[in-house]
């Protein structure tokens, strides 16, 4: 990976003739980055899990990670490559929460401030904590508005850097370490299942886990009503849906990442496909039988493993419960 002298700016955009190439040893770089900042999130068994799908699974609970979600680990490692000039500066954002919370904790940390563009509609336990962390706000119409239009408008008003939610080589870099710590405790895994929204998340999961347990089969979960990644991979380019109406707010875009289906595209075995209800469901047995909360896009993985999606299922199967951030009277309206 070749950034700019300066830190990363931004994402490539569509046409770009510089998109960076991000690797395995970037993933291991970004894990010795965030050694003893992020947290080395558990791994959880459960015999009922395994007997109710009839295999050997192992849950990576992000939920447990700084600000509840894997997010903080491609932030932190974004932000943390910045020159003193542009932490000074400051940093701009764009998303519907949990990367907002990340980029808000991870500036704090460094001594630095985030501007973070967020929908009217986001939920509200996310937004509290953001503000919580120091970050300034600025609302808009997922519907109707572009944020990634107004959050660069806003970067360059302002002279700060635009750290992406998942389209960026150190973002993506940092996602991969939670599947690099899961396969380093458990063994080569013969499936790993982890949600799609941009598709970091899965593509820096997707680099580690390759490396680390060849054969494995790397299966990615959308809401259905957000499947841009699974029509992309169809198509062989990225598309672009209509703004998702899902539950799983954190899986609601429009489209994947060039970088990151640039990596998801080789990587990817098969995308798999989840309905609001079986989400419900699956955060249902997480918080009874697992005793664990999770937000809706943080359970979709486990969803498809419980609605019988993964077939044949192998042996052993890994499942990254992506994060856990949902509030008590939007947890109750969910689950009724």
């Amino acid at each position: 990976m070749t950034p700019s002298p300066d830190g990363p700016t931004g994402p490539t955009g569509p046409g770009s003739t510089d998109v960076p190439v991000v690797t395995f040893d970037d993933v291991r770089d970004a894990a010795r980055r965030l050694s003893g900042v992020a947290h080395r999130t558990p791994v959880l068994r459960s015999r009922t899990l395994d007997a109710l799908v009839g295999a050997e699974i192992h849950l990576k609970c992000e939920n447990f990670q700084r600000v509840g979600a894997f997010k903080f680990r491609g932030a932190y490692n974004a932000l943390s490559r910045l020159s003193a000039q542009q932490l000074a500066r400051g940093v701009a954002a764009y998303s519907s929460g949990n990367h907002a919370q990340a980029v808000a904790l991870a500036a704090r940390e460094l001594g630095s401030h985030a501007v973070i563009v967020m929908p009217e509609d986001a939920p509200a336990s996310k937004v509290a904590a953001t503000a919580g962390y120091g970050a300034e706000i600025v609302r808009y119409d997922r519907y109707t508005g572009d944020r990634n239009v107004l959050c660069r408008q806003l970067a360059e008003e302002r002279g700060l850097t635009l750290i992406p939610p998942y389209d960026h080589p150190h973002v993506i870099a940092g996602q991969g370490t939670a599947a690099l710590e899961l396969i380093e405790e458990t063994g080569p895994l013969d499936a790993l299942l982890a949600p799609v929204g941009g598709g970091g998340l899965m593509a820096g999961s997707a680099l580690a886990a390759t490396a680390l347990a060849p054969g494995i089969r790397m299966i990615g979960v959308e809401p259905a009503a957000g499947d841009d990644t699974r029509r992309s991979l169809a198509a062989g380019h990225p598309v672009t849906i209509p703004v998702p109406r899902t539950i799983a707010d954190g899986q609601a875009v429009e489209s994947p990442g060039e970088l990151t289906f640039a990596v998801n595209r080789r990587l990817l075995d098969s995308v798999v496909l989840v309905s609001d209800d079986e989400i419900r469901a699956a955060m249902k047995l997480a918080f009874e039988r697992l005793k664990i909360v999770t937000e809706p896009s943080g359970a979709s993985a486990l969803a498809a493993l419980l609605a019988g999606r993964i077939d044949p299922l192998p042996p052993r199967v890994g499942v990254i419960i992506s994060g856990g951030n949902v509030g008590v009277e939007r947890f109750l309206e969910l689950l009724g």
